[in-house]
């Protein structure tokens, strides 16, 4: 099994990106990338999944029709995942979805199998949750936009995190790898990378998956780019290192058997102690990198 997909490597049908449970060997999550010119459009049945659209770079219309009727939203969306917190729609599963851009873009599609139908809906960008995590060199941003907790959805759980050029993230390494309640959830998680150029010249970081113990030995040390992909069925993640110079930006999606929807983690026993020196750390004065809007625009 390969579990980093370059850019370029895991296209499908209309997609950049077309992760499926099949292609990753997992059962529940999902993520599609979506480019589209300027007037494009692309319709797809949401299927056994419920999907939440999030712009990544540009606006679109977003509507999900069924038996029932029809819902229409408008994302404003972003310049670039760097620039500002987004918009989003969620679409229910066993529904029609249209995604079309006026001016064109790139939009993300995160995806997981789900039992119960949900209301399509709107988010808007002044609802999202925006959380400064870490301290010093660990520092990072959460866009919490489909966080347990904080959207309501059946399975799926998807958060953007911003990392500083030269800062740590998904550190202290942790994982989610088996069913413990009240202390550990059982999640797929996807990672999808984009990075801040600077003076032309492509950004890039790298990505740590250890083997977490006997059955559950993904091991992964990957130099990561833009349009990157790394699958996680397992183990310990983190770091995931953003180079000097270069803010990184990765989009996370999860989602698991269990039957509650809760991101429990599990921190490494080698590295836990790292989080006890933060309190006595300013955090990343660079922070945050972008807000949300006080107000829905």
């Amino acid at each position: 099994m390969t579990f980093h997909l370059p850019a370029g490597q895991a296209p499908g049908g209309p997609y950049v990106v077309d992760i499926t449970p099949e292609r990753a060997g997992w059962g529940c999550s999902s993520l599609r990338v979506l480019q589209l010119p300027p007037g494009g459009t692309h319709t797809f049945d949401t299927g056994d999944s419920e999907w939440i659209v999030l712009p990544l770079r540009g606006g679109c219309t977003v509507t999900s029709a069924d038996d029932a009727g029809r819902e229409t939203f408008a994302l404003h969306g972003r310049a670039d995942v760097f620039s500002a917190v987004s918009d989003f729609a969620y679409v229910p599963r066993d529904a029609r979805t249209t995604v079309t851009s006026a001016g064109g873009g790139r939009f993300a599609l995160t995806g997981a199998r789900c039992a119960r139908r949900l209301p399509a809906r709107y988010g808007p960008a002044a609802s999202v949750p925006v959380e400064l995590r870490g301290a010093g060199n660990c520092s990072r941003q959460v866009n919490n936009f489909g966080a347990a907790g904080v959207f309501a959805c059946d399975k799926l759980i998807a958060v953007e995190v911003l990392t500083p050029g030269g800062n740590w993230s998904s550190f202290p390494p942790h994982k989610h790898d088996e069913h413990r309640p009240g202390e550990e959830s059982a999640l797929e998680e996807i990672y999808y990378f984009e990075f801040a150029a600077h003076d032309g010249t492509p950004g890039l970081g790298y990505q740590r998956v250890s083997p977490s113990g006997p059955g559950r030995e993904t091991d992964v040390l990957a130099e990561v780019r833009d349009g990157d992909v790394v699958l996680i069925p397992d183990g310990w993640h983190g770091p995931s290192m953003a180079v000097p110079g270069h803010h990184m930006y990765y989009l996370n999606v999860m989602a698991g058997p269990g039957a509650e929807r809760a991101w429990l983690i599990c921190d490494h026993p080698g590295h836990a102690w790292i989080r006890d020196t933060w309190p006595d750390q300013p955090v990343d004065p660079r922070l945050p990198l972008c807000t949300a809007p006080e107000t829905s625009v």
